[in-house]
């Protein structure tokens, strides 16, 4: 059986996608399940291609024993096909990934692999749109009780995730 596998995507991948990537990462060690899931993480925008997640995740993540690794990559089309599960961050992350995969011909969101991560978490109205699940906020700009919110908000959600990803049938093509 193929590892299934999950891309998180974010406006720039330095913060909230790469911190999704590392929260599962960890989930999946603790779980013994490293060969499993294939993780990853993208932006949208390249404004950051090539550069590590943001120094005050990166420290939010390690007082929480967690280290964010992840290289800050941009989408490509090639990713809608390629990875089983992509979540976005917030509605307008979801907004452009419908729109790149109406551009590239992909069938994601009809499939239900285009999904938002508050509709993981264990509160999560389910009979909502997608479109209207809670979102995971950008620390950018604010402080580092920012930062912190966010990764409740993941780990939180990443059980969802995992047993989603755990639970989806194995796709060809």
């Amino acid at each position: 059986m193929q590892p299934r596998s999950v891309l998180f995507v974010c406006l720039g991948n330095i913060c909230r996608s790469p911190a999704a990537e590392g929260v599962l990462r960890r989930l999946l060690a603790e779980r013994g399940l490293q060969d499993a899931v294939e993780v990853d993480s993208a932006g949208l925008l390249d404004f950051h291609a090539g550069e590590p997640a943001d120094a005050r995740m990166r420290k939010a993540a390690r007082r929480r024993g967690m280290s964010l690794t992840s290289v800050a990559r941009t989408l490509t089309g090639s990713d809608l096909r390629r990875f089983d599960l992509i979540v976005a961050m917030d509605a307008s992350n979801l907004e452009r990934l419908l729109d790149v995969a109406a551009e590239t011909g992909s069938d994601a969101f009809a499939a239900g692999r285009l999904r938002m991560l508050g509709s993981f978490l264990p509160d999560a109205d389910r009979s909502r749109p997608e479109i209207e699940q809670v979102e995971v906020p950008d620390p950018y700009y604010g402080d580092g009780d920012g930062f912190a919110a966010v990764l409740d908000l993941l780990e939180a959600a990443m059980p969802g995730v995992l047993e989603t990803l755990l639970a989806m049938p194995e796709r060809h093509g």
